[in-house]
């Protein structure tokens, strides 16, 4: 293609210069002939100045044409308003520059047809006339003194005497204004030859005429006048001689001179076209690469490259329209970095709270939820929704548009919204902002899981209806059993019938075995309603657990027992009597949970958790736990269990919040529940304490108990 281009292009050139060579060698200068070798090197070297100018200017042009044509061709950016630049700018050339030939030779034409009219014509056919009157009259004149001399008698005796001086006939010429006679003999040639005919000398303008001197019949001899025409008019016949002829030959070389005339109009319009030509050019790159480079300014912004600058040379508007566009670059580039902050700035906020958020277009379509919803939903794919039926159920999510739809008319929308999952029943606090109100531009719903706030509430309620029960029955109890007692006592003094004795000592071994119960109840009501404060410590939860999981060597009958301690833990700062609880009341739940399973595996093990955090974890085979009773688990009073005071669980979660940790409750794989509490690591200061404690760190554990 491009070897095709080349060929093409040095074609185009050589039929241009062809062109120009046969235009050049078509100027004829007729019968022009310099006068000395000089002028005819200083006609060469115009002609071929102008043929190289002709042929230069050609190829600038045929190039800038070219150049256009190809750049329009391939689509390059400012094509297009280059070449209208210079079209409109050759077409305005065009019009004056055709007006100017057209003028000038109708103005020659003009010129020539009145030097060729009649008028002019009758001029020098005048001027002809009188030119050949005054020679007339010369010949005449000379012809008439040479007769009236060759009829004097002086003139026949000096002929007889041609030794005689002739003074005489010096002052005739002189009294006639005769310019030269000469009387000659009759064997003279000249003589002979000039009777009755004239001699004309074109460089001096004279004219001779001859006369016979007769006698008897016989010529004897000759006169012979020179007639000069007078000075004052040979200068004036040379002119009217030289102007008569160039007319004439201008007449001939009417047309001729038109068509070279017509050609030098021609050249000077071509010149004055490419002259145009390139000047439009020059001036469209000037007005044209500041416009091409800003638009390719623009692209490269619209494409987000706010760094890219104009480099290209302007001036006047042009110029000041570069340096605006730079210092709007920049000042976007400035903008963008600053709402990049703040974005990032806003994104950390977002990601950091535990309120989850969710922000919703116009048109439904979820933009982002953070980090906080996607702990709290228990689905998949919560970062990756795009629409709030991707995370709610149908049932919800037509909800939380009811909410949307409020907050566009009011500005802001809030309702307690209950969400089932596999795991557990969520109490959230749902709150819908509009962006605009009155407007659908998109809106941002807040999410708050106030489950644990919900059940801290109901704790605290039950803890106060335990203390105020606990007192209410610990009262009447004490005189209850004391009673009893002293029944038995009296049965032990009097003598009763056998079956009135039994019955009566039954009833009151009875009153005191519930009285006793009843007592241990309110203990527990009691303690649950003032637990003591936690004291923490900073310890290893490995130890802790060991030392709680030694509680129940020889005591978990038919149940395999596996430990697992994770090594290389991070301190944790708890109380750790506190934390034996917790986990000893754990796994006498799971136990129990697994009295009705025929495989029945107990786990309890530790490892790392999520943000600088540890894990223990108690698993069961048992039953496992529905949905319903995952959510009330941890309330007070409630318990899965016949015989159960549903405080156990309570108590566990009163104790993990004290210490600012965290439980769980999971369906365990294949069957049974999953316990698992999360705790705060210990924060160490110094890295040589941290280093100390890593060492003391007990290695991974695992033991396997059946009893």
């Amino acid at each position: 293609m491009k070897k095709r281009l080349l060929n093409a292009i040095a074609g185009v050139l050589l039929a241009i210069s062809v062109t120009l060579v046969i235009w050049q060698g078509s100027f004829s200068v007729g019968n022009f002939r310099p006068e000395a070798p000089e002028q005819t090197f200083v006609f060469f070297g115009i002609s071929l100045l102008i043929f190289l100018l002709t042929v230069t200017l050609g190829f600038m042009f045929a190039r800038i044409v070219f150049k256009l044509w190809v750049d329009r061709r391939g689509g390059q950016i400012g094509s297009r308003i280059r070449t209208k630049l210079v079209m409109g700018a050759l077409a305005l050339t065009l019009m004056p520059v055709v007006f100017m030939v057209l003028f000038n030779y109708y103005v020659m034409n003009r010129t020539l047809d009145k030097w060729f009219t009649g008028p002019t014509q009758h001029v020098l056919s005048d001027i002809r006339s009188i030119s050949g009157a005054l020679e007339q009259q010369t010949r005449g004149k000379a012809l008439a003194e040479a007769q009236l001399i060759a009829s004097l008698p002086e003139t026949r005796a000096q002929i007889l005497r041609p030794d005689t001086p002739t003074p005489w006939l010096d002052i005739f010429c002189q009294q006639r204004n005769i310019g030269a006679a000469r009387i000659l003999p009759a064997d003279s040639m000249q003589a002979v030859a000039s009777y009755g005919k004239f001699a004309s000398n074109p460089q001096t303008t004279s004219f001779t005429a001859a006369a016979p001197i007769m006698q008897d019949g016989a010529t004897i001899g000759s006169v012979v006048v020179d007639e000069t025409i007078p000075i004052n008019l040979v200068a004036q016949v040379k002119d009217i001689r030289a102007d008569t002829e160039l007319f004439l030959k201008l007449g001939e070389l009417q047309k001729r001179v038109r068509t070279n005339y017509l050609q030098i109009l021609a050249l000077i319009a071509l010149f004055i076209f490419f002259v145009a030509g390139w000047l439009a050019q020059y001036l469209a790159r000037q007005i044209s690469s500041p416009i091409s480079a800003l638009v390719r300014a623009a692209e490269e912004v619209s494409r987000g490259n706010l760094a890219y600058r104009v480099e290209v040379r302007a001036i006047d508007e042009l110029g000041q329209l570069v340096g605006g566009f730079n210092r709007m670059t920049a000042d976007l580039a400035a903008n963008r970095e600053e709402l990049e902050k703040r974005r990032r700035f806003t994104e950390a906020i977002l990601e950091s709270i535990p309120t989850g958020i969710i922000s919703v277009d116009a048109t439904g379509a979820v933009q982002r939820v953070n980090k906080a919803l996607d702990e709290m939903l228990p689905q998949a794919g919560v970062r990756t929704a795009t629409r709030l039926d991707d995370l709610f159920s149908r049932e919800d999510a037509a909800e939380i548009r009811y909410l949307m739809n409020r907050a566009r008319r009011t500005g802001l929308a809030s309702q307690q919204l209950d969400l089932r999952t596999t795991q557990r029943t969520l109490h959230l606090a749902v709150s819908v902002s509009a962006v605009e109100r009155n407007r659908n531009t998109g809106f941002v719903v807040v999410i708050e899981d106030t489950s644990d706030l919900l059940r801290a509430q109901k704790t605290a309620a039950w803890s106060e209806v335990a203390r105020r029960v606990a007192h209410e029955i610990k009262n009447p109890l004490t005189p209850i059993a004391i009673s009893a007692e002293r029944i038995l006592r009296l049965t032990n003094r009097i003598t009763l019938p056998p079956d009135a004795d039994q019955l009566l000592r039954e009833c009151a071994t009875t009153i005191l075995e519930e009285s006793a119960s009843v007592k241990r109840l309110v203990d527990e009501f009691s303690q649950f309603s003032r637990l003591p404060s936690a004291e923490p410590v900073v310890c290893e939860l490995n130890d802790v657990v060991a030392s709680a999981m030694n509680v129940f060597e020889g005591r978990l009958e038919g149940i395999e027992l596996i430990v697992e301690l994770s090594p290389g833990l991070p301190s944790v700062s708890i109380d750790p009597e506190q934390f034996k609880r917790v986990i000893v009341n754990l796994v006498d739940n799971a136990a129990e949970a697994m009295q009705d399973s025929d495989d029945r595996i107990l786990r309890v093990s530790t490892r790392p958790g999520l943000a600088d955090s540890v894990e223990i974890v108690v698993a069961d085979s048992g039953c496992g736990i529905t949905p319903d009773e995952k959510d009330k688990l941890f309330l007070p009073y409630f318990s899965t269990k016949s015989r159960g005071t549903g405080l156990g669980l309570a108590i566990v979660s009163h104790i993990l919040a004290e210490h600012d940790a965290s439980i769980r409750v999971e369906d365990n794989e294949p069957c049974g529940a999953r316990f698992t509490v999360e705790v705060p690591a210990a924060a160490i200061p110094d890295m040589a304490i941290a280093e100390a404690v890593a060492e003391t760190k007990s290695p991974l554990k695992a033991t396997t108990l059946s009893a």
